[in-house]
């Protein structure tokens, strides 16, 4: 790795980790009810909306009553993004004339922006009226992760609390985490990438004359082309700040109107994972023991630099076809060299290298370059931080709420290894606990081996893979992670907008949102239930770096369990036989 490039990935985690602080104690205050300096602005509106909805703001919900909440929510939620996109035709703010969206893509898409997975399987400016991007999906990028937020927030009351029933208010955590947390923050970055060239307008497509005539495929004269635009900005910011990463244009983050300089990249790069280190600080600050969360924010890091470190390294390292055709790929501070096939130039390999792996660290989905085009192991660490379950940073709440789920599982562990019941934060983990943890971490995991082994055995799964042999199989793979841990970035090699995949994906991505969610929530109700345990002389300390290390084995060594057999077919067998290719 060049020192450029290790400056630019050092100045990146310093940025991040001086924002943890401030914005983690700030959330802490929202979600405890504590008084904020945006409440005379924002007070008004959240007490207006509580009157209008006929939320009582001090009434409690049971862990059943707050998960019937967001599973009714979610649901409500789909049917509005699947009717909006089934009547565009028919509604206004749609100046080029877009027709309804097919039945298979309308739900896959509804279901792809309630579970805050942003898959996309149609191109944006060519699909989607203005109406249907800001009704219906830029809402969705606000209260689905809105949602996460908020199920992490129960789960913290369950380990505070003791000998009680309840968990917190599903509407209020939904209010207070939309209002005063992703609105102000979105604000603040649509302002910034408007000042950058983002585009927001609400203007019709602006036909441009070629400098040149130009033929199409069919061999007619071309002299226009149709540039899109639209109000892309503000979808742009939420996307990237709620982990949801659903491009306003086709190619996401590498259309120059929706990420044009190399700041608005940096921008949108540091939103990605802003929340989702920040909610470390705020689990610490709200369960009285801020060493918890450097702990967890800790364990994170540990898994994410090393994984950052060997994209970068691979991708700049080139391909090995073109250095034994004699091409130079050579590397150096003055010279970028490497693999830049499908990254854009204004990006260069190291920023495409920590967009990939940060966007797939967390349950974000956006890309600024094609991951097909990375190398067979630049293509395999995004994959595999997917397949760790998105717990490494992960999506906004639900990547911590995953993350606890495997530090159950470790002092359950630790718990066996010594001989006593393991206790985490002072609650007992007993059989529920241990019972649900696992669901939540298998569930997602099946989803992805049993969804890529249907679609590569049966033929209308074969049919649109395009690209045949190991990488072919990759592609399925990859989609399959990407939708069952809800993250949403795709080889793009495989064509996924069909009855089939549109189908088995969407089941995917409900699986991976609910089947975590609703274990997630039971236990947090069982946790409050529970007495609050004085720490003995048996009891496995949780902030230290003993702690950390038992943390992240437990977490690869799922992952490694889980996947390897898959991955050795896809990308592994795909660079050795690159590697060996005469």
């Amino acid at each position: 790795m060049t020192s450029n490039g290790l400056v630019q990935l050092a100045i990146y985690l310093g940025v991040l980790l001086a924002c943890v602080k401030p914005l983690g104690f700030y959330m802490a205050r929202v979600y405890s009810g504590s008084a904020t300096f945006l409440d005379r602005f924002i007070g008004p509106l959240e007490r207006l909306l509580y009157r209008l909805c006929g939320i009582d703001k001090s009434a409690e919900m049971t862990w059943r009553q707050y998960s019937v909440a967001a599973m009714s929510f979610s649901l409500v939620s789909f049917l509005a993004v699947y009717a909006f996109q089934r009547t565009q035709g028919w509604l206004p703010l749609n100046p080029e004339s877009l027709p309804a969206v097919s039945p298979d893509s309308s739900f896959n898409t509804a279901v792809s922006f309630t579970t805050n997975t942003n898959w996309q399987g149609y191109g944006g400016e060519t699909t989607m009226s203005y109406l249907t991007q800001m009704l219906a999906l830029t809402v969705q990028n606000f209260v689905s992760a809105a949602a996460g937020m908020a199920v992490l927030v129960a789960l913290i009351r369950g380990f505070t609390r003791h000998t009680t029933e309840t968990i917190g208010n599903f509407w209020v955590d939904l209010v207070r985490g939309t209002l005063y947390i992703l609105l102000p923050l979105s604000l603040f970055l649509a302002v910034a990438l408007v000042s950058q060239g983002v585009v927001q307008t609400f203007n019709s497509y602006h036909e441009v004359a070629f400098l040149e005539p130009t033929v199409d495929a069919e061999g007619h004269a071309v002299t226009t082309q149709s540039i899109a635009v639209g109000p892309a900005a503000s979808q742009i910011a939420i996307k990237q700040l709620g982990t949801n990463g659903g491009g306003f244009f086709n190619v996401n983050s590498a259309h120059p109107l929706e990420n044009p300089t190399p700041l608005s990249n940096f921008l949108q790069l540091l939103a990605i994972l802003l929340i989702p280190a920040a909610l470390c600080y705020t689990f610490g600050e709200m369960i009285g023991d801020r060493r918890q969360g450097w702990a967890v924010l800790a364990a994170m890091l540990v898994i994410f630099v090393p994984l950052l470190a060997a994209t970068t390294i691979t991708e700049q390292s080139g391909n090995p076809i073109l250095a034994r055709l004699g091409a130079d790929q050579s590397a150096s501070d003055s010279q970028p060299g490497g693999n830049m096939e499908g990254k854009e130039s204004r990006f260069g390999i190291v920023n495409s290298s920590l967009w990939a792996v940060a966007t797939t660290a967390a349950s974000n989905g956006s890309v600024n370059s094609m991951h097909d085009s990375f190398t067979p192991l630049g293509g395999l660490v995004p994959m595999w931080l997917m397949q760790l379950g998105e717990v490494i940073f992960g999506g906004v709440g639900s990547g911590l709420y995953g993350l606890l789920m495997f530090a159950i599982v470790a002092v359950f562990l630790s718990g066996l290894m010594v001989g006593r019941t393991p206790e985490y934060l002072g609650k007992k983990i007993g059989a529920f606990e241990m019972k649900m943890a696992a669901l939540a971490i298998l569930f997602p995991c099946a989803m992805v081996l049993v969804g890529t082994a249907v679609s590569v055995v049966s033929a209308s799964g074969r049919a649109t893979i395009f690209n045949p042999g190991p990488h072919g199989f990759s592609e399925v793979l990859y989609a399959f992670s990407s939708a069952g841990n809800n993250n949403g970035s795709a080889f793009a090699g495989l064509g996924a907008n069909t009855p089939f995949y549109n189908g088995l994906l969407g089941l995917a991505m409900l699986v991976g949102r609910f089947w975590v969610m609703l274990p997630v929530l039971a236990i947090a109700g069982s946790l409050a239930a529970k007495k609050t345990v004085p720490a003995g002389p048996g009891t496995l300390p949780t902030h230290t770096p003993l702690f950390v290390v038992l943390l992240v084995a437990v977490v690869i060594v799922v992952g490694a369990l889980s996947f390897f057999p898959a991955l050795a077919l896809g990308p592994i067998v795909e660079h050795l036989l690159t590697a060996n290719q005469e």
